[in-house]
Parts: C-alpha cells; sequence; structure tokens
C-alpha cells in the first residue's frame, strides 16, 4: 500500500519530467536496497518500537561531541553521566563530515556518509550507538536537507562544469532571475550573509545561498536530488540512530515570486520522506526543524491521513515561555497551548534553550487582543533579553541586529537569560535564588507539556555565558557560541555538593525526570490543554489519561500569587489532589490555592 502512496505523490512532483520512469525506479532501487542492508537487530527494533517517542520514559539532552566529550570514543564513558540523571535521548549535534574552516556549526556537510574526523570514525559511531542502545539511550543526529557545502561531491563536479551536476543547484547565467527572486525572498543571514545568491567565478553562474555562500541550496524539483537526499537518509537510518533531524524544512523548494518558504510542495516532500523511512526503518523517527511563525510550524507534522513528521521542534513554547518570565504575564501560554492540534501520530519536543539563537516570533493576533501593538512588544522582548532595558534580570546578547528594522535576535545560555549571571555579578544572593527558581520551573514546565523534553547539555549545571569563543578565529564572528561552551566536568562535579548553583539545578532536574517517568499522564498522547483561572500570572496546564486528569500550575512571577479552585474543579476527578514534588495535598474544595514565587505543583488525584 505504501509503494501506491509513494508513486502517486512522486508522479504529482516528478511526473511531468521525460525520466520519470527511471526516476521513480531508481528511487525503489535504492529502498529496495536499504531494506536489504538494514541489521538483524535494527529490524527486531522495527518491529515493537514504532512509537518509542511517545513514552514519558523518554527524556532527552542534546550536545556538541567535540565540546562535551571530545570525540566520540570519549562519550562513552559518559553513559554514567546520562544516566545518574535520567537522559534516555541524546540529539548529538552535526557531526557528519563539514567543509574544511568556517562551516555553520557543523551544518555545511560535505560528505554524509562520513564523521568529522576530528570526533571519531564512521565505525566508532556505529559502535557508540549500539553501546548506548544496550544502556536503554536513543540517538539522533543531524541530517542537512536543503544544502550541502560546495565541497561536497555535487558541487564539486559542477564546479568543474558537469551539466548533471549543475541541475542539482539552483544556478543562473546572470543576475536577472536572481534580483526577480530577491524581491520576494527574505535573507536568512543579513547582517553576516546578504543575499539569496552568491557569484562563482569558477563557473561564471548565480548559486542559490540562503544561508551562506558557502552553503549550495539544492534544487529539489530535480527527482534525482529527490532521490539523492532519500539515499543518504537512509544510508543514515541504517546506521542504528533512532531518531533524524531534517534541518532547515521550510527552505527545500524555491518558487519565483514567492518568499521561498513553508510552500505546498514542502509538505509532499516530507509526507514521502515520512512514508519511505517508514517503510525500510519503521522505527526510525523523524524530528523536523522549522524555525518559522507559530501557525506554520504546526503544519510540518502534516494530518491524521498524511502524516509528514514524527516530532517537531516547538519553537514557539521556548518563546512564550520566556514571554511569560519577561511580562509575568501567562495569557499568551494559555492561548497557545489551547490553538493549535496536531495529528495523534505525532508529538512535540519542547525545550527552552537549543545551540541556536532565539528569534522573537510570537503570536501577533493574541497580543493585538491584549492591547499591545506586535512590533513593539517585539522590541521590548529583544530589549529585555539582550540586557538593554530597565529592570531586566537577562544578560543575552544582540545577534543579527538590522539597523534598517530594529529587528535582532537573542544569544545566551539559559542560566544567563533568566538572570544568574547578572545577580552573581551583583553579588545579590537572594536574586541567585529567585534565578534559581526560574531555571527549574522553566525545567518543570517542559517536562510536564505534551511531548518530551530536550535539555541543552550546560544548562543541567547552571552554566553562564561564555565569551572565551572571541579568542577563536572560526568561531569570534558568531555569536552563538556564547551559549556553547565547552562543557565544564570540574563545574559538573559541584552537583553532588549542598548549596552549589550546580546542585540546586541538577539535583532538582533529576527529581523531576525521575517523578515525570512514573506519570503516566504525561505520555506523549495524553490530552493537553490549557485553564484560564483568572490570573495572569499563574499558567495551569492540563493533562488526561485513562478518564484521569493531572494538572501543573505555575507561577511564572517573583509575587505569592493566589487562585481559586472553582475552574480546576469543573475539570478535576477527584476532590483532593497530591502536588508530587513537594507532596501538598490540594483540597479543590477549599476557595483558594496559595502559590509561592516561582513556585510549580505537579497534582494528580490523591486516592
Amino acid at each position: 500500500m505504501s509503494h501506491e502512496v509513494i508513486k502517486t505523490l512522486y508522479t504529482k512532483l516528478y511526473g511531468q519530467k521525460d525520466t520519470f520512469d527511471a526516476d521513480y525506479q531508481a528511487l525503489i532501487d535504492i529502498m529496495t536496497r536499504a531494506v536489504k542492508a538494514r541489521k538483524p537487530a535494527l529490524k527486531a527494533l522495527d518491529q515493537t518500537r514504532s512509537s518509542w517517542f511517545f513514552s514519558n520514559r523518554v527524556v532527552g539532552m542534546t550536545l556538541y561531541v567535540d565540546l562535551f566529550s571530545g570525540n566520540l570514543k570519549s562519550m562513552t564513558s559518559k553513559i554514567n553521566y546520562f544516566k545518574e540523571l535520567g537522559i534516555t535521548f541524546i540529539h548529538l549535534m552535526p557531526l557528519l563530515k563539514p567543509r574544511p574552516g568556517e562551516n555553520d556549526g557543523g551544518y555545511a556537510v560535505m560528505d554524509y556518509r562520513e564523521i568529522h574526523d576530528v570526533l571519531g570514525t564512521m565505525d566508532q559511531f556505529v559502535a557508540l550507538v549500539d553501546v548506548f542502545r544496550n544502556h536503554g539511550i536513543n540517538i539522533c543526529i543531524d541530517y542537512v536537507i536543503n544544502h550541502v557545502a560546495k565541497e561536497h561531491a555535487w558541487a564539486q563536479k559542477a564546479l568543474k562544469g558537469d551539466p548533471d551536476m549543475q541541475d542539482m543547484f539552483i544556478m543562473f547565467d546572470d543576475d536577472v532571475i536572481p534580483k526577480q527572486y530577491d524581491l520576494t525572498v527574505p535573507e536568512v543571514l543579513p547582517e553576516k550573509f546578504p543575499g539569496n545568491f552568491t557569484y562563482v567565478d569558477e563557473i561564471k553562474k548565480y548559486v542559490f545561498t540562503s544561508f551562506s555562500d558557502y552553503q549550495w541550496d539544492l534544487d529539489f524539483k530535480n527527482p534525482k536530488v529527490f532521490n539523492g537526499m532519500v539515499d543518504n537518509l537512509l544510508y543514515l537510518a541504517n546506521l542504528g540512530v533512532n531518531m533524524i533531524r531534517l534541518d532547515a524544512i521550510p527552505f527545500m523548494w524555491k518558487t519565483l515570486g514567492t518568499t521561498c518558504r513553508n510552500l505546498p510542495q514542502i509538505h509532499d516532500l516530507m509526507h514521502l520522506f515520512r512514508l519511505i523511512v517508514k517503510d525500510v526503518a519503521p522505527s526510525v523517527a523523524l524530528l523536523g526543524e522549522a524555525i518559522v511563525e507559530p501557525v506554520e510550524i504546526v503544519k510540518y507534522f502534516g494530518t491524521e491521513k498524511k502524516p509528514e513528521a514524527d516530532v517537531m521542534y516547538n519553537a514557539n513554547l521556548m518563546v512564550d515561555i520566556y514571554h511569560a518570565f519577561a511580562t509575568r504575564d501567562v495569557r499568551l501560554l494559555t492561548i497557545d497551548a489551547n490553538l493549535y492540534r496536531m495529528p495523534q501520530k505525532s508529538t512535540w519536543m519542547n525545550y527552552v534553550r537549543c545551540h541556536d539563537d532565539i528569534g522573537w516570533g510570537f503570536n501577533e493576533d493574541a497580543i493585538r487582543a491584549f492591547g499591545l501593538d506586535p512590533w513593539h512588544h517585539k522590541q521590548f522582548l529583544i530589549h529585555f533579553f539582550n540586557n538593554d532595558h530597565p529592570g531586566t534580570f537577562a544578560s543575552g546578547e544582540y545577534y543579527q541586529y538590522n539597523p534598517r528594522t530594529l529587528d535582532a535576535r537573542t544569544n545566551g545560555t539559559l542560566a544567563s537569560l533568566l538572570g544568574l549571571e547578572k545577580a552573581h555579578a551583583n553579588k545579590e544572593a537572594f536574586n541567585v535564588r529567585t534565578a534559581i527558581d526560574r531555571i527549574n520551573l522553566a525545567h518543570a514546565l517542559i517536562l510536564s507539556y505534551r511531548g518530551f523534553p530536550l535539555i541543552y547539555s550546560g544548562d543541567e549545571i547552571a552554566t553562564l555565558n561564555d565569551r572565551t569563543y572571541l579568542d577563536d578565529p572560526q568561531k569570534r564572528f558568531d555569536g552563538r557560541w556564547i551559549h556553547r561552551p565547552r562543557f565544564d566536568w570540574k563545574r559538573a562535579q559541584k552537583r553532588d555538593i549542598m548549596g552549589t548553583d550546580e546542585y540546586q539545578v541538577f539535583q532538582t532536574l533529576k527529581r523531576l525526570i525521575k517523578i515525570r517517568k512514573t506519570l503516566s499522564y504525561l505520555d506523549g498522547r495524553a490530552i493537553q490543554f490549557a485553564l484560564d483561572l483568572s490570573s495572569e500570572h499563574v499558567f495551569c496546564l492540563v493533562r488526561r489519561h485513562q478518564n484521569k486528569t493531572f494538572f501543573a500550575l505555575f507561577n511564572m512571577s517573583e509575587h505569592p500569587q493566589t487562585i481559586t479552585t472553582s475552574v480546576l474543579r469543573q475539570h478535576a476527578t477527584a476532590s483532593s489532589y497530591k502536588d508530587v514534588t513537594q507532596g501538598r495535598i490540594l483540597d479543590l474544595y477549599g476557595d483558594q490555592i496559595q502559590m509561592s514565587p516561582y513556585e510549580y505543583l505537579w497534582c494528580v488525584p490523591d486516592q
């Protein structure tokens, strides 16, 4: 059945090509070879673990191998650290062979079938995946799918004049059409790499380069591009990884006169990728990366009948959490928790920090409903988190500032953005405690939200901004390295020393993870919605499983709050609830619940 659907969709995209029959047969041959190459141990996983990412036992961490442990061989010695915290999923940041020199943090890939030589070999990587699997830890890797490094074999052949290889990319003999594209296509990195095209003197052509002059966009209108990228995708799936992150998916299809973002054909491509992976390697999940408007992000889940990504980054939640901390207002969190729906076959990956910068995209209709101007409100968030607003606790830094539009993004670690760096710099012991409370609340929120949580390596020990990247010639021009420091193993030892920042964050997170794994309410398929408690400061998240209701309360302000119980009673399945994080008993037939500053409660029926 899947092959029939695959052919129908492939025909929709490429049926007009003279080479269609040969191209489609080439795709089927690629899939057939991949099935034969799949190891028996992986085929056994395929029979039992097609929905593993829904489990409440999945708790993720993301890291750069070189910054965390030096190389792949050393990573295996860190297994006990992950197990101590309760991590069962690790996203290894780009480790496929990048171009030499500047490579966008590894996202300029020159060979999808080799490991970056500073990290180790492919054999060492496969061995690592096997070892981690035996310890119950799933592995995710990146697959940069929109573009390749100009050193990639396809691009190198194109540079030598191979017309077939030049057709793998989007290039023109003059700048007439590129200028037409520039009229409607936004720049990705206007400060660092302005424009959408790069003139390549060796071939006298203008090449579409969304992200940098050394990253060439692929032309997915060419079926040979699709087939080649499927071949690579299935090769990676057969290495034994459990999840593959598809990078920059909103850019995959280019049409003149559009923004070249989120076009309908991209959703056809995503559905095709999913059908093919599920046919060859059913236990491998696809993670979609689409840092676009909230209303567009959810579209990459697809529909019940036409699913796309298994998991999507919940970038909207990240912004809403920081928004709530800055404004002490949870209404945006509440509205968005109820606004976006997804197919039952898909779920979120929730985080408050990642390797990238923070772009301040939010639900503008909601902001207008609050009586605020979206542009001015975005300016408030930019200034607040970039340490440029009266009374801010944040120590972030500007990224990609545009002096014409005044738009900017934000770099910084979780701890620095939530006040710990500034509190220490000012020697304010009370504010140190307050900042740690914010960090712990942020973790509690993503641990209880529908989907599964992802911790950025170092956030579990309250890592602060690290400006030593400025001394590295290969990193100094990319401010994002301020929140991508080398993991400090000496500081990590303090996680066992009571009273330290590291202890208070690590041990709290460890305890919350342990509790999360006992709560079936936090399964990725459990129903979720948010309640309006008539308090702008307290966020209420409800999860429902097997006719029982769990609710979580989060006071997003530094002041005590009082909430009434009447709304909670309407959705409760017991008259009394127990907070499993502290042991508090809450009588829902009492009039009020008192909450301390930045307090959070995970409440289950008290039976």
